[in-house]
């Protein structure tokens, strides 16, 4: 009988990466070696300390990265985060608490360094509850069928005054970046993006190995002459058996800061030649896009799912970053089998600001550290986590009063996979 060898995990070093990368490929279901220029291309998201491997003997067999990131907390202030990215365990080593040793490792030093929140974009729901996440925010897709909203007979122009124009990869990474950094502080749940970001975006750097092919970019100005949003999109070419164009523009991304901005762009896209449905890519769940078509009807929702985790490492930074329309306090118990932030915590907050400390006050409502991630950008309720068993009240009311304080009227966001 073969005896199963310990697995160790750490550090990659430069050296690794090659091998390491190939882990990451063969867990996502990718072809295991990749052309020297693709590997090069990722190594520029590579920090030493910060991508772990699990090793047995020579083979990388689990991998996992972080990086600094900044995430907008309610009312705008942003946060330091610990993102995690790139998480994989072959599956000749499954079930061995591989991912479990990374995870602990990486968030120890995230706590350490200061970082208020870890986050990440979960793959599959069951696996990222256990170690202190929970789902902040939701995506949502639509699909618009063009003929319903008139716009491709009747749209030329924006209303107000404004103008659309095509653009290239150039303008892109010069105007893309202080726009996005107008909505992400407007934005809560949105998430910093790095020059690498727009760079493969771009195709100045290509991550992925496959052939860059140019989407459009499409820009809008105010009446005034301000840039105020921008969106990149790809269109296939489908043709049905009558000799009619059934092509299908698709949103990769798209950044509007004021609503004017969004009208202007989602009206160019329903108004574009031989394009009959337009998919809008990943949105909000409160977005205004369908508001914003003649017919409402005309989009529909095609894909509505949990998107960005959250796991906080610092009750009191977190709690104390947002901001509060409402005025009251509730004490918290925490329950944390990771072991970072545990105990009872006093909530005092209000329009004017918010004070949070531990303290030995008897507790108004005891949840999972996962569940008060659920709850910190606004959107999940706690009357409904009360109802779910996962909130208990010790308190009669005491869910209400949390939803009082921490719900929002606008829903959190986050635009981006990482």
């Amino acid at each position: 009988m073969s005896r199963r060898t310990e697995t160790d995990v750490r550090p990659v070093t430069d050296d690794e990466f090659p091998d390491w990368n190939r882990a990451l490929n063969t867990g996502f279901l990718q072809p295991p070696l990749v052309a020297a220029e693709q590997l090069e291309a990722r190594r520029r998201q590579f920090v030493p300390g910060r991508s772990l491997g699990a090793f047995d003997g020579d083979r990388c067999v689990a991998t996992f990265r972080s990086f600094d990131q900044e995430l907008t907390a309610v009312g705008g202030r942003p946060v330091r985060a610990d993102a995690i990215s790139n998480v994989t365990v072959t599956a000749t080593h499954r079930r061995r608490g591989l991912l479990t040793r990374m995870m602990a490792q990486d968030l120890a030093a995230a706590k350490e360094r200061g970082d208020v929140v870890a986050t990440l974009i979960a793959a599959e729901y069951p696996i990222y509850g256990r170690y202190g996440f929970g789902p902040a925010t939701t995506m949502t897709e639509w699909t618009v069928d063009v003929p319903r909203t008139g716009l491709d007979r009747r749209w030329a122009a924006p209303e107000d005054g404004g103008r659309i124009d095509l653009v290239d990869g150039e303008d892109v990474r010069k105007l893309g970046p202080e726009l996005h950094e107008r909505l992400r502080r407007a934005q809560p749940g949105a998430v910093s993006r790095t020059e690498l970001w727009w760079q493969s975006r771009t195709g100045v750097v290509n991550m992925n190995g496959t052939p860059w092919t140019e989407p459009y970019y499409v820009l809008y100005r105010s009446a005034d002459g301000e840039v105020e949003g921008l969106a990149s999109y790809r269109t296939d070419d489908h043709w049905g058996d009558a000799k009619q164009p059934l092509n299908t523009a698709t949103v990769e991304w798209l950044i509007g800061v004021t609503p004017a901005a969004e009208r202007a762009l989602w009206h160019y896209l329903c108004s574009i030649d031989w394009v009959q449905t337009v998919k809008s890519g990943w949105r909000s769940p409160d977005d205004l896009l369908p508001l914003l078509l003649p017919d409402p009807r005309a989009a529909r929702i095609t894909t509505q799912a949990d998107w960005l985790w959250v796991r906080i490492l610092d009750v009191a930074a977190a709690l104390e970053a947002r901001t509060y329309d409402g005025q009251g306090a509730v004490v918290l118990e925490l329950v944390d089998r990771g072991g970072l932030t545990g105990g009872r915590w006093r909530l005092e907050a209000g329009p004017d600001g918010a004070s949070c400390a531990p303290t030995t006050e008897n507790a108004h409502v005891v949840l999972d550290v996962g569940d008060l991630a659920a709850l910190w950008l606004g959107d999940e309720s706690a009357v409904r986590l009360a109802a779910l068993g996962q909130v208990r009240e010790e308190r009669a009311g005491a869910a209400r009063v949390v939803d009082a304080l921490l719900r929002t009227s606008g829903r959190p966001w986050c635009p981006d996979m990482f």
